[in-house]
């Protein structure tokens, strides 16, 4: 397989160009009157113009026709893609799916933008404030179209198949226990290789910045240098039969025709960009005392809400790592939070549920829902001797995390048949383990 290169940092400003074209970046100016190899110049804004430095998003790029060449968009079926938060009454119980079925190629060919299914979410693309959650399961690659979301940012998890992501600054290899995020407005086409499945948590009004780590310090968790970003790559080529743009936008798909490639991006530069990351660099912090810390200490991205602390998302792992806690109940505590916690599962089995919650599955803890590990994990981790012992070896279970209360779509509900409808039972078996007559021992 080719062995691809990256540019590393994230947020940085970056700056490449295909080495078919040296010198094609313009030197010490955006927009000069004649580009270097005739390319158009074209600016793509992540922010408004006058956000403060920090959070300004922008790049140029240099290309060989400019994006706006296209024929007019007109409405396209959506599929199973939704942002009707409202087409089925809300459902506050606790929420499991089994694998989410890949239909088989020789069944029916279904490539990434077919296969996207939304199954949950809340707010609306319109007013920039939300959040939406899909899987996405297909079987063959994007041929002669490409997709552009202008709702807002995708961050996305593969869970089986590695997926080979065109895009206008180059391309991405990104393979289970990998994730990579496609900003708002970025043009991409996804390859697949065989049986392909995966999830999708997307923001509408924000990007995905890292945590900031207070007094964790200057290092850990996600480090800046392990983000890798697409090195320039163009293709000059027509298409005669029509080239097509899917665009999302307002929540509803359009498409567009035209008769070239819009991967003909020759150089570019700036700081918005696409990326990805490989989970398993996560610098990991956990309890080295006693107690089960709070699940934000792995975080890997977050999307800030206005109010300080509250995200509109995060992104939150679960990787390998020791648990060395003394005079403790180890795994996840029982719960009731404020937040939305929709989990999945790239490999092996989560520590609070090892059975009913499978990979390429997941769930859905909704606000002030109660949940917690099943009857056999407690019953197990409180009688377990507390030694240092290894725990999620061969795992990766992540959390979409939200501030919204989100709602099912009817696709998640009912459409999709994957709902585990006894999931409630692996709590049923929980008794009562109170004794009137305890006392604290005497010291």
């Amino acid at each position: 397989m080719t062995q691809r290169k990256y540019l590393t940092g994230f947020g940085n400003e970056f700056a490449s160009e295909d080495p078919r074209c040296p010198g094609s970046l313009p030197e010490g100016q955006n927009s000069p009157q004649v580009c270097p190899y005739g390319l158009y110049a074209e600016q793509l804004s992540g922010s408004a113009f006058t956000c403060p430095r920090a959070t300004n998003k922008r790049s140029w790029l240099y290309r060989i026709l400019p994006s706006v060449r296209h024929k007019p968009f007109t409405p396209i079926n959506c599929g199973n893609l939704s942002e009707n938060w409202n087409e089925v009454e809300p459902d506050p119980n606790q929420l499991r799916w089994m694998p989410f079925t890949v239909t088989k190629a020789s069944e029916k060919k279904v490539d990434f933008v077919s296969g996207l299914h939304t199954i949950c979410g809340a707010g609306d693309s319109k007013s920039r404030s939300g959040i939406a959650v899909h899987i996405y399961t297909c079987n063959t690659s994007m041929i002669n179209r490409c997709f552009q979301n202008s709702d807002g940012d995708f961050l996305i998890v593969p869970q089986k198949g590695e997926i080979l992501i065109t895009t206008e600054f180059g391309k991405m290899m990104v393979e289970p226990n990998e994730i990579c995020v496609i900003q708002q407005g970025m043009r991409f086409s996804v390859d697949v290789f065989g049986e392909t499945r995966g999830y999708i948590l997307e923001v509408y009004g924000a990007h995905f910045e890292l945590p900031d780590l207070g007094p964790i310090g200057a290092n850990g968790l996600a480090n800046p240098r392990d983000f890798q970003i697409p090195v320039a790559w163009f293709e000059e080529r027509t298409v005669a039969s029509g080239y097509t743009i899917i665009n999302k936008y307002q929540g509803k798909l359009f498409s567009c025709q035209q008769d070239f490639s819009p991967f003909n991006v020759v150089a570019w530069h700036g700081n918005y960009t696409p990326y990805k990351y490989n989970l398993e660099n996560f610098m990991v912090i956990n309890c080295v005392a006693f107690d089960h810390a709070d699940p934000s200490i792995f975080t890997v991205l977050t999307a800030k809400s206005t109010r300080p602390g509250v995200a509109i998302a995060d992104f939150v792992i679960f990787p390998p790592r020791w648990g060395v806690a003394d005079r403790t109940f180890r795994p996840p505590y029982y719960h009731r939070n404020c937040m939305s916690e929709f989990m999945g599962l790239i490999k092996g089995h989560y520590e609070a549920k090892e059975e009913g919650f499978q990979p390429g599955g997941a769930s859905l803890h909704s606000i002030m829902t109660p949940h917690g590990p099943d009857f056999d994990c407690f019953e197990k981790n409180s009688t377990a001797e507390l030694k240092p012992e290894r725990v999620a070896e061969g795992t990766m279970a992540f959390m979409f995390e939200s501030s919204f209360s989100m709602a099912v779509t009817k696709w998640g509900l009912e459409t999709c048949q994957r709902l585990d409808k006894s999931y409630y039972k692996c709590w049923e078996p929980l008794k009562s383990h109170f004794n009137p007559n305890w006392r604290p021992s005497s010291k």
